[in-house]
């Protein structure tokens, strides 16, 4: 379950520790192994959006290849796209974690350093951080990381496996003349056209409505800006 991090609090008592330069060569050797694995993670994420790319470049050249082709891939490739984004949502909540952990060490160790030029004060970020360690969570649910992704990469992949479906449909193998031919054409065995239309208004809606939901969400976390900074 994700945990809020805005949530956690200072222990009783607690105000951080000072850093000498034996914690500060520690905290830089913790800092470069979670630079590592996000970027392992990232490699990740990578995989399954080249995945759902082919995929979609397969299909298209299935379908295109002959105006008499049957534009059924474009169809199903959007089931195997959705699935690529399921998998690569719950990648990038393990990606989050190491990313969000190294965001956090930038914003309130290095970055003071470099403005003050002097060791930065003890503060609550370091009991944040010691948190996530002891009782490490995902900092954000399956749907924000779903969302996340679709607003990254997959809007644009999924746009283009409907304009590709839909052109399909509209011009081979010839020009659609009325709206009962479209989906004459759109029926697939014992599913009419009119309901396979239907399931895609409501597939493509339902993405994005997830897309603008959960930016409202990140927006609302994140102080109204795009930008991911810190947990979460």
């Amino acid at each position: 379950m994700a945990q809020d991090w805005k949530k956690w609090k200072t222990p009783e008592g607690g105000t951080g520790n000072e850093f000498d330069n034996a914690a500060v060569g520690a905290l830089a050797h913790l800092y470069r192994g979670e630079v590592y694995r996000s970027t392992i993670w990232r490699t990740r994420l990578d995989t399954t959006t080249n995945w759902a790319v082919v995929t979609l470049g397969i299909a298209l050249s299935i379908s295109f290849s002959d105006p008499d082709a049957s534009p059924l891939p474009l169809l199903l490739v959007g089931v195997l796209i959705a699935m690529f984004l399921i998998l690569e949502a719950r990648r990038y909540r393990y990606f989050n974690v190491w990313r969000a952990r190294a965001r956090w060490i930038e914003m309130h160790f290095y970055a003071p350093l470099l403005f003050q030029s002097k060791q930065p004060p003890p503060g609550d970020w370091q009991d944040i951080l010691a948190h996530d360690y002891l009782t490490p969570q995902y900092h954000i649910g399956f749907w924000r990381a779903m969302g996340r992704r679709v607003r990254r990469n997959y809007m644009w992949v999924l746009s283009f496996q409907a304009i590709a479906y839909y052109g399909k449909i509209i011009i081979h193998p010839t020009a659609v003349g009325s709206l009962d031919e479209l989906f004459d054409r759109m029926s697939v065995g014992p599913f009419s056209g009119e309901l396979l239309f239907t399931i895609g208004i409501l597939f493509h809606g339902a993405w994005i409505t997830l897309a603008l939901l959960t930016r409202k969400k990140d927006r609302d976390a994140h102080e109204g800006v795009d930008g991911i900074s810190g947990m979460g």
